[in-house]
């Protein structure tokens, strides 16, 4: 499925971005890169390079939190002159403690980039892809998209608007030839964070793991992926069926207990 298409990795500059673009790179797609750490994302671009023999991926440097980023994005992407088979919108930022007791401007980048930067690079990407007839899209959003959660709370805030968002694309552009898929990602042994989650999780998922599932799941034409552990989709049950003040209660309690209460910058892709 993906040989020889064109695809668009936002945030692949490190973590589970990056575990896209290489896996998507041995699948023989065509990779265009957007982060917006360059050097990073070059070093990237290299790894794929000497891995698959071929040429370095495109690269686009671009700040998806700031209003002319998503729009240098587009820009650069059509002077490539190549229309995009897929899109993988990866990018986000992390806020974790207390509402309060974080400051605020970082929770407002966090939603500037996981909501208005998302919207604004998918938007006309979109448009492109239902002219032509054909494209894909992947969402990754995460299991605090689900509940209602202390600790997290402009963060989760931010994943469910993705996931409403990418349920309701979906349905909009069925029949067009667009395939929208949302994916339910939990704990990651990345560096997303100050150190990494399996310090917390030693449980947590591998980025290359979870990047293989999901590229299969919608190579598969599924709507929605769950990967990782078994776990990862039952957590998402409850707000299904108790009271979303229940949710939120039994929600928060755990995030305490495991110590998501305290302050971290959860870092940015």
């Amino acid at each position: 499925m993906y040989d020889g298409k064109v695809a668009l990795v936002t945030g692949a500059s490190r973590g589970l971005g990056r575990a896209f673009a290489l896996d998507l790179a041995q699948r023989g797609a065509r990779l265009v890169l957007l982060a917006r750490s360059a050097g990073t994302l070059r070093q990237v671009a290299e790894e794929i390079r000497e891995r698959t023999g071929g040429a370095a991926p495109q690269v686009i440097v671009a700040d998806l939190a700031t209003p002319d980023g998503p729009k240098q994005a587009v820009r650069e992407l059509k002077a490539l002159g190549v229309p995009l088979d897929l899109l993988v919108n990866n990018a986000a930022i992390g806020t974790q403690g207390s509402f309060l007791a974080r400051d605020l401007e970082p929770q407002l980048r966090a939603v500037a980039v996981n909501a208005g930067g998302m919207l604004a690079l998918t938007h006309p990407i979109a448009a492109d892809m239902v002219a032509r007839g054909s494209g894909g899209i992947i969402v990754v959003t995460s299991g605090a998209a689900f509940s209602p959660m202390g600790y997290l709370a402009s963060y989760g805030a931010t994943k469910a608007f993705q996931l409403y968002f990418t349920e309701a694309l979906a349905e909009e552009l069925r029949g067009t030839g667009i395939q929208v898929m949302g994916a339910h990602v939990s704990n990651m042994d990345t560096t997303f964070g100050e150190g990494p989650t399996a310090a917390v999780d030693p449980k947590a998922d591998q980025p290359s793991d979870v990047a293989a599932r999901v590229l299969d799941d919608f190579a598969r034409g599924r709507a929605a992926s769950y990967p990782g552990s078994f776990m990862n989709r039952v957590l998402t049950w409850p707000s299904r069926v108790l009271p979303r003040v229940t949710v939120a209660r039994v929600a928060t309690a755990y995030a305490r207990k495991r110590g998501l209460d305290k302050v971290v910058e959860v870092g940015a892709s």
